[in-house]
């Protein structure tokens, strides 16, 4: 989906004439599409560390940051998870060089082979380490979206994250071969992750997947703590999707940003509250026929001591709510 047709807005009765829509593009870094995650400071992914948080569960964390040629573009939580055939990747990494890293991680604690790559989303940070991979022969597992989206936005992200990273440490689209359209299971031998792909939400590709062995969920995106949310599919959609994920009753959870391992009804909590406040505010905004300079100014202050990247990233927030609310 194109991030904004000028002046114009096309829905069920054709092209209509944008009302505030038209002032949201210059508002929108790159265009409108999300670089949750495309470029402050970060460190070189040679210096973390994996957590094991649960049985044979790896997770990284990675910084509250944007990419750098520094950090490269580490800046997901990414791991792996180890069954008694094989491995199963839970996120790829943000480039080629975050994804050899992972590898060279796995390497040094299993000989089993790696079975599998999860690409939950389309944004860089959580699928642009794929191709460290491939010398595997793994299945790479997505929503059955995310072949669209990867169409639409992989060759663009690649471009920025080259003029980041350099070529050699870039990495380059790789597209799922197991494309999830409702739910699926993997099973590595003494432990099954069950996929479900969700409706558009944190994007219109998101794909949770949940350990049979522990029980910890894995929502990638649709769950941020302590790096502010960031919108870029749909707002009343992924406040849908949250109590989808509440509904699976999981008690811990292996979110896309923050702490390798949290409380899940809190964590999630905590997001709702912020997407919820986004939401009231943006529809009374709305209602009162707010200027979107000063929405973008004031909505969700309240929330501003509360995520790091706040100020980057609530501006695009209350843009992009401004251009799904105002048709509603």
């Amino acid at each position: 989906m194109v991030a904004h047709e000028g002046l114009w807005r096309r829905d069920g009765r054709g092209l209509r004439p944008a009302r505030r829509g038209a002032l949201l593009g210059g508002l929108s870094l790159f265009g409108g599409l999300c670089l949750c995650c495309l470029p402050t400071l970060g460190r070189s992914a040679e210096g973390f560390a994996m957590d094991e948080v649960g049985p044979g569960i790896f997770i990284r964390r990675g910084p509250d940051a944007e990419a750098t040629p520094e950090n490269n573009d580490a800046i997901a939580n990414i791991g792996f998870v180890v069954g008694e055939r094989s491995v199963l990747v839970t996120e790829s990494g943000g480039s080629l060089a975050d994804g050899q890293w992972l590898r060279g991680q796995i390497k040094q604690r299993t000989d089993k082979p790696i079975s599998h790559v999860v690409l939950t989303h389309v944004h860089p940070d959580h699928c642009f380490g794929a191709e460290a991979f491939e010398a595997d022969k793994p299945v790479f597992v997505g929503h059955h979206a995310l072949r669209s989206a990867l169409d639409a936005r992989g060759e663009y992200y690649r471009t920025r994250l080259v003029e980041i990273l350099g070529a050699e440490k870039a990495g380059r689209v790789v597209y799922p071969t197991l494309e999830v359209a409702d739910g699926a299971e993997v099973d590595l031998g003494g432990r099954r992750l069950t996929f479900h792909a969700h409706g558009t939400a944190h994007t219109n590709c998101d794909l949770s997947m949940r350990d049979s062995a522990s029980g910890i969920l894995f929502p990638a995106d649709l769950l941020f703590v302590t790096r502010i949310p960031s919108l870029d599919g749909s707002l009343v959609g992924w406040l849908k999707e949250a109590e989808v994920l509440k509904a699976m009753g999981a008690a811990k959870a292996v979110p896309g940003h923050g702490p390798t391992l949290v409380a899940f009804a809190p964590a999630l909590a905590d997001l709702t509250r912020y997407l919820g406040t986004l939401r009231d505010e943006t529809r009374k905004a709305l209602a009162s026929d707010m200027p979107i300079e000063k929405a973008v100014a004031s909505i969700g202050r309240s929330e501003a001591g509360k995520w790091a990247l706040f100020d980057l990233y609530n501006g695009r927030n209350v843009t992009q709510a401004f251009k799904e609310l105002e048709w509603e």
